[in-house]
C-alpha cells in the first residue's frame, strides 16, 4: 500500500494537566473518506486543529500530504481544503461573490475565476441560487457553499468538522452523497468529524472511534463489528411456523451443544446467544425435527452498538 496523505504519529495535546487528544496514531490513504467519530469534547476538533498546523501539539507529529503540519503549516494549507463546523458568509454578498473572493484569497488567476466559481456552483448544486445573498440561504445551502469554497482550490485533501450539524434529514443525505461522489471522481481523501454515528456509517470507508483524547477502535463497520461479535457472541434467532409448547422437549437437548450459551423462547420464536456462528447447523436441526421455518435472522453489530461497547469500557 503506498505511503497515507494523512500520518499521525504519537499526536498528543495538553492543556496544563489535560489530555485532549492522548497519543493518537493514524493512517489514512489517499481516496478514503476516513470518519472521525466521538461526543463533543473528544478532541476531533483539537486534532484537526494540530493537522492544519493551527495549533501546536505538546508531543508527536501529523504528516499531511508529505507536509509536517507544524513545522511547514502554509504547504498544508495549499494541499488542504478546511470546512469548520461553524459557516461565515459576508450575508450583503451573493453566493458568487462569496466564491469569487474566496477564490482571490487562494491566488487563482482572475482569468480562471469566473470559469471556476461556475462550475463549483454546478458541482454543488447552487447554480439556480448563485446570484442569491447568503442571508437568505437555509443551513443546508450554506453547507454547499461551504463545500464549493473548500474545493475553489482543487485540494487534495478535505477534512470536514461537524459538516451534518443542523440539517434536515433530505439535506444531510443529499450532502453526504455529494461527498460519496466527489470523493471518487477526483480522488479526494476525506476526514470527516461527527458526532453523528448514522450519518457516518452512510459514507465512510472506515471509521475512528475517539472518546476523551483516545481513539479506541479503527476500521470499516464489517472490521469493528467482527471484533464485537468474537467479545459478545452471536445472537441468531428462528422463527417457526408454530408456537412452542412449554416446557419444550428439544431444549435439552440444544443446551448441550458446544456453543450455544443462553436459549430464549418467546412464542414460535427461539433465540440463541453463542460463541460462533452455528446458523446452518441450527436451521439443519430444525428442518430434521420437521419443523416448519418462517425466518432467520442474525444480529448485525452497527455503528451505535459499536460505538456504545467502546464508549462503555471506557467510563
Amino acid at each position: 500500500m503506498k505511503d497515507p496523505i494523512i500520518q499521525l504519529k504519537g499526536l498528543t495535546k495538553c492543556y496544563g494537566p489535560q489530555r485532549a487528544v492522548d497519543n493518537l496514531n493514524l493512517d489514512i490513504h489517499k481516496g478514503e473518506i476516513f470518519g472521525l467519530l466521538g461526543p463533543n469534547g473528544a478532541g476531533k476538533t483539537t486534532t484537526i486543529l494540530m493537522m492544519l498546523g493551527l495549533t501546536d501539539p505538546t508531543e508527536g507529529s501529523a504528516f499531511v500530504c508529505g507536509h509536517n503540519a507544524t513545522s511547514s503549516p502554509i504547504a498544508v494549507k495549499r494541499k488542504v481544503g478546511y470546512m469548520p463546523d461553524s459557516l461565515g458568509f459576508y450575508d450583503n454578498m451573493t453566493a458568487l461573490e462569496n466564491l469569487i473572493y474566496i477564490a482571490r484569497l487562494n491566488g487563482l488567476a482572475e482569468n480562471e475565476i469566473m470559469t471556476r466559481t461556475s462550475e463549483m456552483m454546478d458541482i454543488v448544486g447552487l447554480s439556480s441560487a448563485m446570484n442569491k445573498k447568503t442571508s437568505t440561504f437555509s443551513r443546508g445551502m450554506k453547507q454547499r457553499l461551504g463545500l464549493a469554497e473548500v474545493l475553489i482550490k482543487q485540494p487534495d485533501v478535505i477534512i470536514l468538522d461537524e459538516p451534518t450539524l443542523g440539517i434536515d434529514p433530505s439535506g444531510v443525505r443529499e450532502f453526504l452523497t455529494l461527498i460519496k461522489r466527489l470523493s471518487k471522481e477526483q480522488g479526494l481523501t476525506v476526514l470527516l468529524s461527527s458526532h453523528h454515528l448514522h450519518h457516518v456509517q452512510q459514507v465512510c470507508d472506515r471509521v475512528g472511534i475517539f472518546v476523551k483524547g483516545k481513539l479506541l477502535a479503527q476500521g470499516n463497520i464489517d472490521t469493528l463489528s467482527g471484533n464485537l461479535f468474537s467479545k459478545e457472541g452471536y445472537v441468531i434467532s428462528i422463527k417457526l411456523a408454530h408456537s412452542i409448547p412449554q416446557p419444550w422437549s428439544l431444549e435439552q437437548e440444544l443446551k448441550e451443544w458446544e456453543h450455544i450459551k443462553q436459549i430464549t423462547v418467546n412464542e414460535n420464536t427461539v433465540e440463541f446467544e453463542c460463541e460462533q456462528n452455528i446458523t446452518p447447523a441450527l436451521v439443519r436441526f430444525f428442518v430434521e425435527k420437521r419443523h416448519d421455518i418462517l425466518g432467520v435472522h442474525q444480529k448485525d453489530y452497527g455503528l451505535d452498538d459499536i460505538y456504545q461497547k467502546y464508549f462503555e469500557d471506557i467510563n
